[in-house]
């Protein structure tokens, strides 16, 4: 099974709370394998099965707290 991987950028995120909130909400995504939250650069790695809809993954990160500025 291939794996895709996609870097996107949040907006808000400022610390470990941060991070764990969004790793939370967008692991949720149906076909995510991984999900890399990171602070200090505001980048969140996807790792899935399949290419993600951005719109679910700026739902998951809306209902964590914090905002897509897309993809990085």
């Amino acid at each position: 099974m291939s794996t895709v991987t996609t870097t996107y950028k949040v907006t808000g995120m400022t610390c470990g709370h941060c991070e764990g909130a969004v790793n939370s909400e967008v692991s949720g995504i149906d076909g995510v394998t991984g999900v890399k939250a990171v602070a200090s650069t505001g980048l969140v790695t996807v790792t899935s099965t399949r290419e993600l809809d951005d719109e679910a993954v700026r739902a998951a990160v809306d209902e964590a707290g914090y905002e897509l500025a897309g993809r990085a």
